[in-house]
């Protein structure tokens, strides 16, 4: 059976998923759980939805949702599979995520949320060559506002972002947890940040 989207069923689709995603929080129920894991950037806050991960906070992180959308602690196979590749990660032995997502957002923020991914381990690319890279090169606005709502950071790289002229613009986890993770995947950072 093929399905056929017709610019009103995606516009229809689009606004029943806009607000969650305008929240860019999974939202509470008996499918959303959370756990914290402690890191060399502080503690992180992981939430999964349907057994997918959903997000991934740092504390007093923009755009961080209200607690009480984490649902509550609990212990899932993609916790231990994210928890591990975490560590495996700062330990410096992975330079890439492999765990099931499942990010809510709009269409074109799940476009700059897949481009992310394939930013290489320890590079950087402006907001314009990400727009660009989408097909959309007068898009690097909507690309930073897509980058600042990514709720899984460090999985999905969005700190791997800055500004044309090479500054750091802004993470929606500080500057400085910015600029120790890219310092940290070019090897010339200290082992924690906090």
């Amino acid at each position: 059976m093929s399905t056929t989207t017709t610019p009103a069923t995606a516009t229809a689709t689009a606004a029943r998923t806009a607000p969650a995603a305008a929240a860019g929080a999974a939202t509470a129920g008996p499918a959303t759980v959370h756990t914290v894991v402690d890191s060399p950037c502080g503690p992180l806050t992981l939430v999964a939805r349907e057994g997918g991960l959903a997000g991934l906070y740092m504390t007093q992180q923009r755009h961080r949702p209200d607690e009480d959308t984490f649902g509550p602690r609990a212990d899932l196979p993609v916790f231990e599979q994210a928890t591990a590749q975490l560590a495996e990660y700062f330990a410096g032995d992975r330079t890439d995520f492999d765990l099931d997502l499942r990010l809510a957002g709009t269409p074109f923020q799940q476009r700059v949320w897949a481009a992310l991914r394939n930013i290489p381990y320890g590079e950087t690319v402006s907001y314009g060559e990400l727009a660009d890279v989408l097909g959309q090169p007068g898009a690097s606005r909507a690309v930073g506002l897509a980058n600042g709502k990514n709720p899984v950071g460090i999985i999905v790289p969005c700190h791997r972002v800055i500004g044309a002229n090479g500054s750091l613009t802004g993470y929606g986890g500080g500057l400085d947890r910015k600029r120790w993770l890219l310092a940290f995947e070019r090897g010339t950072q200290q082992p924690t940040l906090i």
